[in-house]
This record gives C-alpha cells, sequence and structure tokens, in this order.
C-alpha cells in the first residue's frame, strides 16, 4: 500500500486542488488519510479505483448512446 500526496493526486487526475477538495466535500472523491498535524495524503489504491470508475462511467454511457443511435462523432 502506498499513501501518496495532493500533487500525485493532482497529476494522476487532472483536477485541480479545489475540485479535489469539493468532491471530497460531496462524497465523490476518496478522503484523505492524516499523516500529522497539517500533512494529508491518499491511499494510492483508492484513487487509482476512483479513475478508473470515471473510465467505466465513459464507457457505460458511449454503449448506452450506441444502443439508442445516439452516438455523435466529436471532432
Amino acid at each position: 500500500m502506498r499513501i501518496i500526496r495532493l500533487k500525485e493526486v493532482i497529476d494522476s487526475t487532472g483536477l485541480a486542488r479545489s475540485t479535489v477538495y469539493k468532491y471530497i466535500a460531496e462524497g465523490t472523491f476518496p478522503k484523505p488519510v492524516s499523516l500529522g498535524e497539517r500533512c494529508v495524503g491518499w491511499v494510492e489504491s483508492e484513487i487509482h479505483d476512483w479513475i478508473l470508475a470515471r473510465i467505466e462511467e465513459r464507457d457505460m454511457a458511449e454503449t448506452v448512446s450506441v444502443r439508442s443511435g445516439r452516438l455523435s462523432m466529436a471532432s
């Protein structure tokens, strides 16, 4: 198990710092682990799973669009 800091979370997800904390507040992003009084980190596997879930949601939405004949081609 590996703990990663905010910079790596941002680099891995492409999210801004404020968005990470917004999603945490909404309950849609993994919560950080306290590493000290003013230090937090995230479990790397939880961040990885969150990214995979976003990919799965995208793929499911594309499958639904294809089945319903609403596939649009973006340029």
